[in-house]
């Protein structure tokens, strides 16, 4: 896969941090052998974290974010600091780079906020052509990885990237599973895709597009139908189909079709399991039940899109979930990489499918929420639990 055009979502993000002239910018252009980040002795000479795809083998597509010193104080500078830690937040791999100094009060606090965001750490002392760590720099990071390089010289990059393939989580290398342990080489997978207002002109969702991919890749057959042709698709196959997939806000006409006796799930509910953690996103999908009058409910999408009419994270869940509680709730929308502060606010996060983050991102939120006491699921959950069908959705799954 091309490191340019790999999805976001699929790239391992490993960011570098530390202090202003730690050699974070040297070390990332050593890192990916390119001038990617400008290198001066001027503190705050990194201003917004700066990314750099690169084809790290055997992981494959990663990016590497540089990011202004977290020494960096001021106006300016703290919201510099702010800027870095919501890098660190959808990060994979962390790469605390200290300076000459050693491990300083700066670099064990930044050590400890690591830790404290469960990151698994690489703390990477620099500039070894001018220093080497003491006894007590090295005590100071115990438990964690360690390598001594070189950003000038080049002295141990490689083995740099060594840690960063060790130290990377397992999960994120390994292929997580789609759809190709639910089928086998030439059984037949119903794709039921809606063409609706939110489609994108010409094109299936992504979603759509890497379940269709994964069934070939599995040697089984594609057969991909709008819901108004479900029927005739259905009466059409001499065999019935080893699986039926489809768009969450379909499921209950689809599962008003579809035989009891046929495998049934949803787009999102298998996303549920390839980005985030399935039986969680159950579990907060129950507490659905639990909302109360003024309660609020965060529906949070990872990134930004032109809302229809009946947009789904607007319009039809909010309707759906009042009409299924019967209950005046506040729903609150919010996008982007990062969940909102005030998550105490809300009773209920609902989260997007995540086409468009990586498995990290979404484990990572779903921790964050459950931190501060909100129940978290996704658009594809909470539909079939208020459609009455959650049941039948995650059983093909083995829940």
């Amino acid at each position: 896969m091309n490191t340019s055009t790999a999805p976001r979502g699929v790239r391992l993000i490993i960011t570098l941090t530390g202090r202003c002239n730690a050699g974070k910018s040297a070390l990332i252009n050593a890192l990916v052998d390119q001038e990617v980040a400008i290198v001066s002795g001027h503190p705050g000479t990194t201003t917004d974290p700066v990314g750099k795809h690169y084809e790290l083998h055997p992981i494959g597509p990663v990016t590497f974010f540089d990011t202004a010193g977290m020494d960096d104080f001021g106006t300016v500078g703290l919201q510099r600091m702010s800027a870095t830690r919501k890098v660190l937040r959808r990060t994979d791999v962390a790469i605390l780079v200290a300076t000459e100094q050693g491990m300083q009060q700066e670099e064990k606090q930044l050590l400890k906020e690591l830790s404290d965001l469960n990151l698994p750490v690489i703390v990477v002392f620099n500039k070894s052509d001018l220093s080497t760590p003491s006894q007590a720099d090295l005590e100071a990071c115990s438990g964690h990885s360690i390598v001594t390089v070189s950003a000038t010289t080049g002295e141990n990059i490689d083995e740099l990237k060594r840690f960063i393939i060790a130290t990377a989580p397992k999960e994120l290398i390994e292929d997580p599973l789609l759809v190709s342990d639910m089928v086998s080489p030439d059984q037949t997978v119903l794709l039921v895709a809606p063409i609706d207002g939110a489609a994108p002109k010409g094109r299936l969702i992504l979603p759509q597009v890497q379940v269709l991919r994964d069934v070939l890749d599995s040697n089984a057959m594609a057969l991909t139908v709008k819901e108004t042709e479900l029927s005739a698709a259905l009466n059409t196959l001499k065999e019935p189909p080893a699986l039926v997939v489809t768009d969450s806000q379909v499921i209950h006409q689809v599962a008003e079709i579809v035989p009891d006796s046929v495998p049934l799930t949803t787009f999102s509910t298998l996303f549920a399991r390839y980005k985030g953690d399935l039986p969680k996103l159950v579990h907060g999908a129950s507490s659905i039940d639990d909302l109360k009058d003024g309660d609020k409910v965060l529906m949070y999408e990872s990134c930004s899109h032109h809302a229809v009419d009946d947009d789904i994270g607007r319009v039809k869940i909010p309707n759906w979930i009042k009409k299924y509680t019967g209950k005046e709730l506040t729903f609150e929308l919010f996008s982007g990489h990062d969940l909102p502060e005030n998550l105490e606010d809300y009773s209920l996060a609902i989260m997007c499918g995540g086409c468009m983050s990586n498995r990290s991102e979404m484990m990572r939120r779903i921790r964050d929420l459950n931190a501060h006491n909100v129940p978290a699921t996704n658009y594809g959950v909470a539909i079939s639990k208020v459609q009455g069908v959650l049941e039948r959705v995650i059983q093909p799954l083995g829940m």
